[in-house]
């Protein structure tokens, strides 16, 4: 299937720069809204222009830049279900697990409508694709691969970006981090997107060869 039969329209959220992500098939009127963030009015705007609903509203990890805007998007979208990795449940509803509460403005999303495991397959505004849990960033981040398109892409929060990979000083792991970043990402297709939770879009074979944490160094000829 073409790159060409889906768009994604990226909004970015002050004052940590997120990018949530609204993702559509060409000639449908749903849509997926993924990570929303503190601006909240700029995805309905997209939304809206595009002439768009919402199929589901998804979450890659519970950290508080990814889900601000979780409350408003359930109340604006009631039907929508709410998706996130099972591991990462109790974040929605603890301050102090999602890192608000440190910062001083405690806030909470509403619960989970569904929770996805590893290997779960979802099928929602005619997309097919997979949850893939990489934690090490957060408890049970995952990652939604889109694997019926050729390239594929992938919905990557913040465990893998273009030349670094997610924070884990902040209660992760690395090694587990950097681990399943190889399994479960480096295991997709050289051309595979990555459309991260900050910063430009990478693909699989550019992080392999030049990211400094989880580099793997191109065969010898």
């Amino acid at each position: 299937m073409s790159e060409l039969s889906y768009q994604i329209e990226t909004v970015v959220s002050a004052p940590f720069e997120e990018n949530s992500y609204i993702v559509w098939k060409q000639g449908r009127t749903d849509a997926l809204v993924v990570d929303p963030g503190f601006d909240f009015g700029s995805i309905i705007r997209v939304l809206e222009k595009n002439g768009l609903s919402v199929a589901a509203i998804l979450n890659t990890h519970g950290h508080v830049d990814h889900i601000a805007g979780n409350a408003n998007a359930k109340q604006k979208y009631p039907d929508a279900p709410l998706v996130i990795g099972v591991n990462e449940t109790h974040l929605l509803t603890d301050p102090a697990a999602n890192l608000s509460a440190s910062m001083g403005v405690p806030l909470v999303s509403p619960a989970a409508d569904r929770v996805v495991a590893h290997g779960e397959r979802l099928q929602l505004a005619g997309f097919s694709f997979e949850a893939r849990e990489i934690p090490g960033h957060s408890p049970g981040s995952v990652v939604y691969v889109f694997d019926e398109f050729d390239p594929p892409f992938v919905l990557g929060g913040d465990v893998l970006f273009a030349g670094s990979v997610g924070r884990t000083d902040l209660g992760g792991n690395g090694p587990q981090l950097f681990a399943g970043i190889r399994q479960h990402l480096y295991s997709l297709p050289d051309g595979t997107v990555v459309w991260p939770g900050h910063g430009p879009p990478t693909t699989v074979g550019e992080e392999k060869i030049n990211n400094p944490f989880v580099r793997i160094k191109p065969e010898r000829r």
